[in-house]
């Protein structure tokens, strides 16, 4: 009986790339762009200003009243606490609003960077092997 062949352990780099760092926060943006109307940033650190206001529509005895938004254009984590239901249906209407948009910003994202790094293959290397390695160790990489 043949004997049984070990599976061959996938190394995995140890360090951090910060290029695949960047194209990270490329796919966070184009998402929280979408969905929140504002960078990664503005979303953890916007103002709370999400809330209705009674609008009146029509003159005298055929008037009525109607709600409306406001703030709703940038949504932040302090408007998700303060007020989960309508910042959510906001996101929500976002979302459908943006959804083609966004597809095709991600899928823009990830050829492009693919193609960079495959085009620039020999030069990140070379930063990688006499810059980055000396300066900051071999844990962080191009």
């Amino acid at each position: 009986m043949a004997p049984r062949r070990r599976k061959t352990k996938r190394r995995r780099s140890r360090a951090v790339s910060l290029i695949n760092a960047l194209e990270a926060y490329t796919y966070a943006s184009i998402l929280s762009q979408g969905v929140a109307g504002t960078s990664p940033w503005g979303m953890l650190t916007g103002d709370t200003d999400i809330g209705t206001t009674s609008v009146s529509t029509g003159i005298g005895a055929y008037s009525t009243m109607t709600t409306q938004v406001v703030g709703a254009k940038e949504i932040s984590l302090g408007d998700i606490v303060s007020n989960p239901g309508l910042a959510l249906s906001a996101m929500g209407n976002n979302l459908q609003a943006n959804l083609i948009p966004m597809a095709v910003s991600s899928l823009v994202t990830g050829v492009s960077f693919r193609f960079g790094k495959r085009l620039l293959r020999r030069p990140i290397g070379n930063i990688n092997r006499n810059i980055m390695k000396p300066l900051l160790g071999a844990g962080i990489k191009l």
